[in-house]
């Protein structure tokens, strides 16, 4: 840009906050020659519209709209404002922002030319971090200070360190959906042209890669200081419409309509007391030490208003078109589209939660636990009538421990309910050199494990009833082979199926009321995915022949050291749904609605049953303490068949017809569209290379086996191909103490821009 023979004017916004209810506008004046010089220092009232540019400098003027006046500046460096009156304050966390590019000038030794900056550009010089009302897990609104100039990621980061949450890279930000989005697609989202096509300068600013905005551009609370047409703007000041939002709000509502009452006592953060869940008056800094205390028990029931904005998904369709609404870890959140007091959703985003520890992670346990029950709630993953028992029976159990005083987490009381660090690693070290051992007897590291037993078998064929056979089954290395009868074995009798069982999609098929366990089966093949079912006729026995299919799907034999710790979960987890013969309190002291325990449609199907039924499921886990609570459901949560799967509805090269693809924290499933069949499985292990043309929005995952092409309908390739960067970094952590988060990595897995 040639400085000495043109004329150039830019216009440049100040957003600071309020100066004393004076507002300031700020612009540069156009450009004399070079050798044009004036006194930089001088406070005098500008006159004349053209002022001097010296070397590698610019000089404008600040205007004081309530003064009526005008003061001189210098831009040393194109980016240094240094102002020449009397404005006490820290202009450290200011930086420019180029609405019509949509990105942030941050790179300070960079010109204005090699920015591109044209002479009609405008620029806002505005704080990098602004307040940002977060929706956590649990339904609670808290207004942060965000670095809106950073990549999302960093300030997922960052947020997470100031609410006491460890491993944030398993988290990022969404977007508020409302339930039209789950009715279209996004290229077929009606709202979307909408709002790229909106004349009047609100909002009309280049899309973010996943191209999807909410149809409620600013709820309550945004003062929409960056969105102004005028090039003239004034500073923002505090929003006249502040009342209506609260630094830190609860779902509950201010009306005591709690549905969790003991005694006649409301239980809202449980024996805190550091927080009042109808308190709106509090803030995030006057938390100060009570903030982790507070986050990590949340209130037992949730506002009319809140409850009414749950997305609850009805097909599987509409759970993937969900997928649409998160952020792109790799741009900032002032690139997507978000603006001040806006509001976000912070969710775990990935099902991997590593190294859950009592001890330090209160809040993220809690945290966890909320989302998992909202899941529940909301319909978002399916259940079984009595597994959804099991899950409101935990919860009233969490409630009810809400209220007591808990023990303490330290390792060095004989009372403390977490093992100590040293004797938990011995633990681990034993298992890991001594293996599992299925039959309880003398371990021989010479013989191979092996579990037989007489089970029944299917394998559904078209036009067939569903008629099983009574077969001898052996699991041996990665292998189930059946034979007619158990003297078949020894003879040279080849076995009437052979079932390889590495990379087979395990599923339970249990129904305890009626007495089944059967084990459904769906096993690669060249036709895509075979289906079969296995029926057990005891619970020992379906634990032990569930745990071993499900490792050997992961390419795990039984000689794996945690063969019998999966027994074991298998087990608890069956006994945990077993309803007792009474309840161990009486309903009549406390006062339950069903709708905060149950998802709808098992409302509708227990009627006036449901409080006996989830008080009888009680009595199975009175005895846990708060945090043991929590974990249990948690783990009960990753049990069921469609935990950790997040759907997208995609179309692959050359087929006529959508789609779905599952993503999980180790596979990827091609699933029919609408019933969800498994057509087809591949293994990350088994992955060489994913890319992405960016041009035609395709995306190539390489497996050893074969190459696969889709195009992602319901969300932005970018969030596919996140999904799955994500994790594999997420599978790349070990157990060092001194593991740093390596954020340079997770950018070069899940930006896609290598």
């Amino acid at each position: 840009m040639d400085y000495e023979n043109g004329d150039y004017k830019f216009n440049l916004l100040i957003n600071s906050g309020n100066f004393n209810d004076n507002s300031f506008t700020l612009m540069f004046n156009e450009f004399l020659p070079v050798n044009s010089r004036v006194d930089s220092k001088s406070r005098d009232p500008i006159s004349s519209s053209r002022s001097a540019l010296l070397p590698d400098e610019l000089v404008g003027s600040v205007w004081n709209s309530q003064l009526n006046e005008a003061y001189r500046f210098i831009l040393w460096e194109p980016f240094q404002l240094v102002f020449q009156c009397d404005i006490a304050m820290d202009w450290s966390d200011h930086a420019l922002w180029w609405p019509a590019r949509n990105h942030w000038l941050t790179r300070t030794r960079s010109t204005l030319d090699q920015y591109g900056v044209a002479a009609d550009a405008l620029l806002h010089f505005t704080p990098m971090h602004k307040t940002l009302r977060v929706q956590l897990p649990d339904m609670r609104s808290v207004d942060c200070r965000v670095d809106f100039s950073v990549k999302t990621f960093n300030a997922v980061i960052n947020l997470c360190k100031e609410l006491g949450i460890r491993h944030p890279e398993e988290l990022s930000f969404c977007k508020p959906l409302e339930p039209s989005h789950l009715k279209y697609n996004l290229k077929d989202l009606p709202s979307k042209k909408k709002i790229e096509n909106q004349k009047n300068g609100h909002w009309n600013v280049p899309a973010d890669t996943n191209t999807f905005i909410p149809a409620s551009q600013s709820p309550r609370g945004s003062t929409g200081s960056l969105d102004q047409s005028s090039p003239f703007m004034c500073a923002p000041v505090t929003p006249s419409n502040r009342n209506h939002s609260t630094p830190i709000s609860s779902p509950v509502s201010i009306q005591h309509t709690s549905t969790w009452k003991r005694n006649n006592n409301s239980s809202g953060f449980g024996s805190t007391g550091s927080f009042n869940a109808n308190n709106s008056t509090m803030s995030l800094e006057a938390l100060n030490g009570g903030l982790s205390e507070s986050l990590a028990q949340s209130p037992a029931s949730i506002s009319p208003e809140v409850r009414s904005k749950l997305i609850r998904p009805k097909s599987l369709v509409e759970r993937a078109r969900m997928n649409v609404a998160w952020l792109d870890s790799s741009l900032s959140i002032m690139e997507q589209g978000i603006r001040e007091y806006d509001i976000l959703r912070l969710k775990f985003k990935f099902y991997s939660f590593y190294d859950l520890n009592p001890k330090t992670d209160a809040v993220r346990i809690n945290m966890i636990y909320e989302q998992a029950k909202w899941q529940l709630l909301a319909e978002e993953i399916d259940c079984t009538e009595e597994e959804m028992l099991m899950f409101a029976a935990l919860q009233v159990q969490v409630n009810l421990q809400a209220t007591m005083p808990q023990s303490s987490y330290d390792s060095n009381g004989a009372s403390s309910p977490v093992e100590d660090d040293i004797d938990a690693a011995l633990t681990d070290l034993q298992v890991t050199l001594e293996g599992s051992n299925i039959n309880n007897g003398p371990s021989d590291i010479t013989q191979v494990p092996e579990l037989c037993d007489y089970l029944r078998f299917f394998k559904p064929k078209r036009f067939t009833l569903k008629a099983f056979k009574r077969y001898w089954f052996t699991c041996r290395d990665l292998q189930l082979r059946l034979y007619k009868t158990r003297e078949e074995t020894n003879g040279s009798e080849s076995p009437a199926y052979v079932i390889n069982l590495r990379g087979c999609e395990v599923t339970p098929d249990v129904h305890l009321s009626q007495g089944r366990y059967g084990i459904r089966l769906e096993v690669p093949s060249a036709e895509g995915m075979t289906e079969m079912w296995i029926r057990c006729d005891t619970e020992q026995q379906y634990a032990k022949w569930m745990a071993a299919c499900r490792l050997a799907a992961k390419g795990r034999t039984l000689a794996d050291a945690s063969y019998e710790s999966e027994v074991n979960s298998i087990t608890a987890f069956l006994q945990l749904q077993r309803p007792a013969p009474a309840p161990a309190i009486s309903p009549n002291s406390l006062d339950i609605t069903p709708d905060d325990y149950v998802a709808p449609r098992f409302v509708k199907r227990f009627k006036g049953k449901l409080v006996q039924r989830i008080l009888e499921a009680h009595a199975n886990v009175k005895d846990l303490p708060l945090v043991e609570a929590k974990l249990n459901y948690i783990k009960a949560w990753q049990s069921l068949p469609e935990y950790g799967i997040s759907l997208f509805v995609v179309r692959f090269t050359g087929k006529s017809k959508d789609e779905l693809l599952g993503i999980a924290n180790n596979r990827l499933m091609r699933m029919e569209l609408h019933s969800g069949d498994h057509l087809k499985t591949w293994r990350y292990n088994t992955m060489k290379a994913w890319n992405v043309n960016w041009e035609v929005k395709h995306m190539m995952v390489q497996f050893e086996e074969e190459n696969i092409i889709f195009e992602c309908q319901s969300a932005d390739c970018k969030v596919v191909h996140e999904f799955i960067g994500g994790y594999i970094f997420l599978s790349m952590r070990s157990k060092e103490a001194n593991q740093t988060l390596n954020e340079e990595m997770f950018h070069k897995l899940t930006g896609g821009w290598l």
